[in-house]
């Protein structure tokens, strides 16, 4: 019974991902012949300046937003399963963020930091605060978009951390309270160790989710300006699509691939030595 969902993931992940190593292989540009270069074109991705910069930015991207988002959705989650009135309604309103489209999240993030009439400009201003170019600026881009990210999947953490919250056994709090423990010291010696299991799994999720990060980016800044947050999926879109190197930016994706499941791997050996 279990061999027509093996054939179906093989139809659906397999062969695409064979098709595109494949092509990885191939100096292919749309309207010339096609031919095997084998690993020239991973040699030019090493050679190439851009692609350097677009992984860097990658990376920071990824640990700035990874970073945000398991932190305030850690917090958020423990203040979720504090609340004792309006729980169910605080919950609805925790998943809203990230049941919205990317565009809708991107257009939002535009009106919002629009320098001439954006809110957060005007909120700037009633403090004594001049206008920021928050997306036009090379020093700020990759943060605001980081904090964009986070604003809509922070909730998405929150909502692990609360189910493995409420999964804790409430006998280890209460030895914990016997013994005094309170505060701080009881959340960082008995709370997050408890917990590390169900944030490390946030982890997971989210960094699979970052590392191929490109919706919000094309929406609000295109990679703009100059190359400031051009990260590895969209120099790769701008290469496959615009100058139709067909195969040099799927090899871009491919050594992209191989980072995240890199980091998968990293991530369940952290699981296993966490879990209790």
């Amino acid at each position: 019974m279990i061999w027509p969902a093996m054939l179906f993931a093989a139809a659906m992940i397999v062969y695409p991902f064979a098709y595109a190593l494949v092509l990885s292989l191939q100096d292919f540009v749309y309207g010339k012949p096609a031919h095997f270069v084998g690993l020239g074109n991973y040699v030019r991705l090493f050679a190439d300046p851009l692609v350097r910069n677009a992984f860097v930015l990658t990376i920071e991207l990824w640990l700035v937003s990874l970073g945000l988002q398991l932190v305030i959705g850690t917090w958020l989650g423990l203040l979720l399963a504090r609340t004792q009135r309006g729980r169910g309604l605080a919950r609805t309103v925790l998943v809203s963020p990230f049941m919205l489209p990317p565009v809708v999240v991107g257009m939002m993030a535009i009106v919002m930091l629009d320098p001439s009439f954006g809110i957060a400009n005007w909120l700037l201003a009633s403090i004594g605060i001049g206008p920021r170019q928050f997306l036009a600026d090379p020093d700020t881009v990759i943060f605001t978009v980081a904090a964009i990210d986070t604003w809509q999947w922070a909730p998405f953490v929150a909502l692990i951390v609360l189910g493995g919250y409420l999964s804790l056994p409430g006998e280890l709090f209460e030895a914990a309270a016997i013994d005094g423990a309170s505060g701080w010291p009881r959340f960082r010696h008995v709370t997050l160790p408890l917990l590390a299991p169900s944030i490390v799994t946030a982890a997971v999720l989210r960094s699979v989710d970052l590392l191929r990060f490109f919706d919000i980016i094309y929406i609000t800044t295109n990679g703009g300006p100059g190359y400031a947050s051009t990260t590895l999926n969209i120099l790769a879109f701008r290469r496959g699509f615009e100058f139709f190197d067909m195969g040099y930016a799927t090899a871009m994706m491919v050594a992209l691939a191989a980072v995240v499941f890199g980091t998968t791997l990293a991530f369940a050996r952290v699981r296993r030595a966490v879990r209790w």
